[in-house]
This record gives C-alpha cells, sequence and structure tokens, in this order.
C-alpha cells in the first residue's frame, strides 16, 4: 500500500461491512449510515444467501460498492479486502461496521473523532463501559470477553485496551499503509491480531464507550470453543511482542529485569519443588540453607517479572502529534 499524506480538514470517510449470513439485516444496517461516510464497501465474503446480490439490487444508496469474494476468506478476510478498496481510492479514514445490526452506525462520528484530531491511530468500540448496559449481555459474551481481554492485554501490550474482539473499528489510512496486512489473521482472531500489530508500529489507540445491540441475530463466533484457540495464538504473539520490543528494538532495564526475574523464579521453583519432592519421599526435612535460596530466588525473580510488567504497562503510546504530516507517538 502506497503512504499517503496526512488527513485534510475533510477528510473522506469509508465504511467496510464484511457480509456473510446477514441478508436479513444487511439492507436494516445501510440505511443507518449517515452522511458523514463518503464510501461505503460490503464485501460478499462468498455469502450462501448472497448478501452481496441482495446489496445490489435492493439498495440505492450511491455511495454503495459491492466486492464479492470467489471464496470465504474470513471475517478479517474479507475486512481487509475492503481496506485495500477503500484505500485504493483515497479514503483517509476507514471504519469496519459489522452486518449483523449490532453495531449501530449512527455511532460513526464518535468513533472517528480522535482520529480526525490527531490524537489517535485507531479507535475501537467498548461494550463495557455502562454497567446498565453490561447486564443486558448476555452472560457467556460476558465471561468470555472477560477472558479474551486478558489475553489481548496480554499478547497486544495495550493494557488500558478493553473487549479486544469488538467489531466497531477505526484506522487512519497513514497507519493502515504501515501494517502488514498478509500478515495478519483471516479469521476470528483478526481483530486481536491488529492491535498486537498496531503495538508494533507504536500506534496510539482509544477505546470508544458504545451500547451493544442484541436482536435475533446469531453470531458466527463461538466464544468458549475460541477461547483455547485464541489462547494459544495470544501467547504466541506476546512472546513475539516481548522479543520484538525488549529484545531486537532495545534493551534496557526492563529487558534485564525479565531475564533475571524469569531466571530466578524458574530456578527457586525447580530447586525447591525438587527438594520438597525429595523430602516427601524419604522424609528427610530439606537443609535451611536450601530452603532460604530457594525462597529469596523466588521471591526476588517474582518482584523483578513484577517490575518488568509494571514498566510494560506503562509503555503504552499516550500522546499523539501531528508534525509535517506525519503521526509521531511518545
Amino acid at each position: 500500500m502506497a503512504k499517503r499524506g496526512a488527513i485534510p480538514l475533510k477528510p473522506s470517510i469509508a465504511v467496510i461491512i464484511p457480509a456473510y449470513k446477514v441478508s436479513q439485516q444487511i439492507l436494516g444496517v445501510l440505511s443507518k449510515i449517515g452522511p458523514e461516510v463518503d464510501q461505503i464497501y460490503v464485501v460478499d465474503d462468498a455469502c450462501p444467501e448472497k448478501t452481496g446480490k441482495l446489496v445490489s439490487e435492493k439498495c440505492r444508496d450511491s455511495r454503495v460498492r459491492v466486492i464479492q469474494n470467489e471464496i470465504n476468506l474470513g471475517v478479517g478476510g474479507a475486512v481487509k479486502a475492503g481496506f485495500s478498496a477503500a484505500l485504493g481510492s483515497g479514503a483517509k479514514v476507514l471504519v469496519k461496521v459489522d452486518g449483523d445490526g449490532q453495531i449501530n452506525p449512527s455511532l460513526i462520528p464518535q468513533l472517528v473523532a480522535p482520529l480526525l484530531e490527531g490524537s489517535a491511530d485507531y479507535a475501537k468500540g467498548n461494550r463495557f463501559f455502562s454497567v446498565e448496559k453490561i447486564r443486558e449481555m448476555p452472560t457467556i459474551r460476558i465471561l468470555g470477553n472477560l477472558g479474551l481481554s486478558f489475553f489481548s492485554k496480554l499478547s497486544s501490550g495495550y493494557w488500558d485496551v478493553f473487549d479486544p474482539n469488538n467489531g466497531f473499528i477505526a484506522i487512519r489510512s497513514e497507519t493502515a499503509d504501515r501494517l502488514p496486512f498478509t500478515k495478519i489473521s483471516n479469521r476470528y482472531f483478526f481483530e486481536s491480531d491488529m492491535l498486537f500489530r498496531l503495538n508494533l508500529t507504536r500506534a496510539v489507540i482509544v477505546d470508544v464507550p458504545m451500547e451493544p445491540v442484541y436482536g435475533e441475530e446469531v453470531s458466527n463466533l463461538k466464544v468458549f470453543s475460541s477461547f483455547f484457540e485464541f489462547g494459544f495464538k495470544h501467547v504466541r504473539n506476546f512472546l513475539k511482542r516481548i522479543l520484538y520490543n525488549y529484545f531486537l528494538r532495545e534493551f534496557n532495564l526492563a529487558s534485564i529485569e525479565l531475564l533475571l526475574g524469569t531466571s530466578l523464579l524458574t530456578f527457586g521453583i525447580l530447586v525447591g519443588g525438587r527438594g520438597w519432592i525429595h523430602s516427601l519421599n524419604t522424609g528427610v526435612p530439606t537443609q535451611t540453607g536450601t530452603l532460604i535460596l530457594t525462597a529469596m530466588a523466588f521471591l526476588s525473580g517474582l518482584q523483578l517479572l513484577l517490575g518488568f510488567f509494571a514498566y510494560d504497562i506503562s509503555n503504552i503510546p499516550r500522546r499523539h502529534y501531528l508534525i509535517q504530516g506525519k503521526s509521531q507517538a511518545y
């Protein structure tokens, strides 16, 4: 993707809607998209309900374009196809809206505001701001999102971001240009994988409060069946992030804390555990010196790891400036 300049005073906003088994909701979603949006891309991801054909025949909105995927690429693949088309047309802000009606398109101005102001590179919805509205959310989704949110914080490094699988996202074209889209997940891990990649570019992210909308639609994402798959991918991304940010790009005090803390904690657990097992099998108490040594190693390692995570949590890009058309995050 080619580099683009700074966002103009009146930037073009493009909405991308991945469409798969949403024929009952798609026209209603399109009708609610306001005049602030210049382009709308409906990406039919080889939908068995022919959602793209339905839109072409029934929708009279001149802003709407239908992209047809010949094979099912998954929600991430569909969104990336829409992103490519929107960037090719010169759009400056890209917004993803799900086609199942769970997102109110009237919130688009609120979502893109931080991007237009230059205070953020990427914005996403957060359905957990309102305690009252959380009570309306299905319990299984609450529990699933709590677990996935923790893993996402760990893997992405954005410790202040919640609701990682929220499909209501917006990104600046300059930020999108820096992302390796071919490496980002094509399936439901798309949003979480985006956060990981955004951290590597030091992009500034903000959560935007939104109210969830639940009707008769059926989500294709099975939260708990995806939990273990997502968990593995989050651990993988966490290890990559630590390697990139603390050993390849920079080596600082936090890097030393991580190395020493991991070594000492591992030593304390292995040696202390072996001594405890030996004591149980033989009935001979572990020597006092060994107990003190392993306890000190364990506690010192734990303290160092806590220091590392304290640094990692404080190392989130928080301030954003526009300097000569380029975004600078600190």
